[in-house]
Order: structure tokens, then sequence, then C-alpha cells
């Protein structure tokens, strides 16, 4: 009996201290990361693990071709859309996704699953799937010494979101159809007591809409506010763009001086910009 009790106080020592162990913080071997992208009206949002090379090999390796990764470690990448989007062209709804990969040597299979919140890809089932779609894989040099989602080449309604790591990168083209919406929140928006015409002016401006009604309401804005230079930017560029290269030359001069007078160096530029075009 003694015997057994004597070998039995490790065990027991050893299961008493467990809790303050569990309680031990300690730094992520791969350390999480969350980013957050404009798109249209919405946001993209991916959270996710970063693993390091640390010398091994990487996809062939470490990471086998062919088989489903949850796109860095720990638990699984998520990736939140709070507005519809297209991935490589495929429609997507607003929701949070977990983002599987299946790495190739040439291309990836890009994965979408409904199942959002898991670890790693152990549980993952492909009939949860809303999206697959390949895409092609890259060389990069210098090599990425710790795996990154970035978003690059970001526009109003498009952007890449790049996964890189190691000597490999893929681009998975990103967009959002915003027009219906925003048109009919213009028109919803010019019923109300403050209509924002130099909103509206610009975004018809940027999308080449109508540019009659691009300067009526630029003209409106200018009225309201007289002395506002970016106000007299934006109109000397719709006049331009309506064929008036006197009228917007004209404007931006008057956008210059107001500039000088406020000691604002970059509209000055602008303005002075819009009459080199015009001239």
């Amino acid at each position: 009996m003694k015997t057994f009790i004597k070998n039995m106080l490790p065990l027991v020592f050893a299961a008493a201290t467990l809790p303050s162990l569990a309680q031990l913080k300690l730094p992520q071997p791969s350390s999480g990361q969350t980013i957050s992208q404009d798109l249209g009206l919405g946001k993209v949002n991916i959270t996710y693990a970063r693993p390091n090379v640390k010398g091994r090999t990487v996809f062939g390796g470490l990471v086998p071709y062919g088989e489903v990764w949850r796109t860095g470690a720990n638990s699984a990448t998520t990736i939140e859309f709070t507005d519809n989007v297209s991935l490589a062209g495929h429609a997507v709804a607003p929701g949070t996704y977990g983002l599987f990969t299946i790495p190739g040597k040439s291309e990836w299979t890009i994965i979408l699953n409904k199942t959002a919140k898991q670890w790693g890809a152990y549980e993952y089932k492909k009939e949860d799937d809303v999206l697959r779609f390949t895409v092609k894989a890259s060389t990069v040099s210098p090599a990425v010494e710790t795996f990154t989602i970035q978003f690059s080449d970001v526009k109003e309604k498009t952007a890449n979101m790049d996964i890189c790591w190691d000597k490999t990168k893929v681009s998975v083209p990103l967009s959002t159809d915003i027009d219906v919406k925003v048109m009919a929140n213009i028109e919803e928006a010019m019923k109300g007591e403050k209509k924002p015409y130099m909103q509206a002016a610009m975004y018809y401006y940027d999308n080449n809409k109508d540019m009659k009604k691009a300067l009526e309401w630029v003209n409106e804005a200018d009225k309201a506010n007289p002395k506002e230079f970016y106000i007299k930017y934006w109109k000397a560029r719709i006049l331009l763009k309506n064929g008036d290269k006197q009228g917007a030359i004209a404007t931006a001069q008057e956008g210059v001086q107001l500039a000088k007078d406020a000691k604002t160096d970059e509209y000055v530029r602008l303005n002075e910009s819009v009459i080199a075009q015009a001239k």
C-alpha cells in the first residue's frame, strides 16, 4: 500500500498543477492576423494564422499537393463578405466562410466552405462547400518567409486577394457591382431636403454617367458654397468632360486663387492640372 501511494504521489502532484499550466500564456508559433478591406459599399474581412517557412520545404512538403489545406495554421482561415461579391466571376452572398485551398504545382483550388469555424481541415466536409474554382499559381522572388494574405490593385469595385508563402503566390480577383444600389441611393437622396449634389456629381463623373446632370448638380453645389476650391476643381473637370474648355479654364483659375488664399497647395496643383488639360 505504501509503495502504491508513493508511486501515485507524482501523478497527484502533476494533476494538481495542470490548471496553472493551462493558464500559462505563451506566444503563438504562428501569429494571428485579421485584415479588412473596403470593397464597393461593403468590406472583406479575413482572419488567419501566419506560419513561417523556417527552412522547411513548404508546398509539396509541409503542405502536400492535392490535399485540402486550412490556408494558414491553427484554426481554419475565415473570410467575411458584408455585401454581395464575385470571386473570379463566381457570385458569393454576404456571410462568413471557411477559406480552404488545395495547392498544386501550377494551379490551386480555392474553396469557400459554409462551416467557417473549425480547427484546421480535420473536420472539413466537401458537401459543405459553397464554392470551388481554380486559379493559376506563380513563382515569386524573393521568397516570402511568413505566410501572408493581402489585397492588391485595389480600386472602388475591384481588388485582388493575394495568398503568398515561400516562393508561391496565387491571386484571386474580387469584384462587386454597386452601380444599381448607388443609383437608387442617389435617386432617393435627391427627394430629401438636403440633396447630396456634390457626391452625386462626383459619382456621375467617375462612372461616365449623364454629364449634363452632373454639371447641373455641381452648379448647385457651387452656388451653395462659392468659396470652396475643391468644388471649383470638380466643376472644372465636369465642364471639361462636357466639352466646355473655356468654362473649365475659368472655373479652375477661380479654384487656384481660392486655394492660394486658403494656403492649400494641393488644390492649387489640382486646379492647375485641369487648366493644363484644357489648353
